[in-house]
């Protein structure tokens, strides 16, 4: 028992020093899109604000979705890094419950580990999504969320409606930071 509270102390130690949100207690359960259509989400999306993580460490985001199979998407996540190269990782998501196409589980070819959450809490396929993933580890939760817009920018009223989801189910959305979509910035992106 004791060597469990020290491997589990030293996860969370881990955890809180990567940049990633942890807090106490379960995770939530959001009410998620409904009538989510994968088909209508597929094409590209550019991250407008994001809560930390330890594996995007660039700016520039996109991630683009593709239809593989039935049930199955496609993912391409890139970023430009600070010394000006060009971060990718290739994956898939597919709803783990058909009568939930929301609630996504997210892979990646080069990462050995278990899916990650990616629900769809709101999106209207042409201007904006909102995703959030959350882990239980015990008595702790580690969240993830992207604001994703179909151009490099998005209205702040629309921003400010979509916080106002995540404040509902008590995600501090002053976490949230940025990304950087220059157009001059992000010029390396599109070559």
């Amino acid at each position: 028992m004791k060597a469990m509270q020290v491997i589990s102390l030293t996860l969370l130690c881990a955890l809180a020093a990567s940049a990633q949100v942890l807090r106490f207690g379960r995770c939530p359960k959001p009410a998620v899109q409904a009538n989510f259509d994968a088909s209508r989400y597929v094409g590209k999306w550019y991250e407008i604000m994001k809560l930390p993580t330890n594996f995007q460490k660039g700016e520039c985001g996109t991630a683009t979705y593709s239809l593989k199979s039935p049930g199955v998407v496609g993912v391409l996540n890139r970023e430009l890094l600070d010394d000006g190269t060009i971060n990718s990782i290739v994956g898939s998501a597919k709803a783990r419950n058909p009568a939930e196409p929301a609630k996504l589980e997210v892979s990646f070819t080069d990462i050995p580990s278990p899916p990650g959450p990616y629900w769809v809490l709101s999106t209207d396929y042409e201007g904006h999504s909102l995703v959030y993933g959350c882990t239980d580890f015990g008595l702790f939760r580690m969240e993830l969320s992207w604001i994703l817009s179909r151009e490099p920018t998005l209205s702040q009223e629309t921003v400010e409606e979509l916080h106002g989801i995540l404040s509902s189910i008590e995600i501090n959305v002053d976490k949230m930071v940025p990304t950087n979509q220059d157009a001059d910035y992000c010029s390396a992106m599109n070559q």
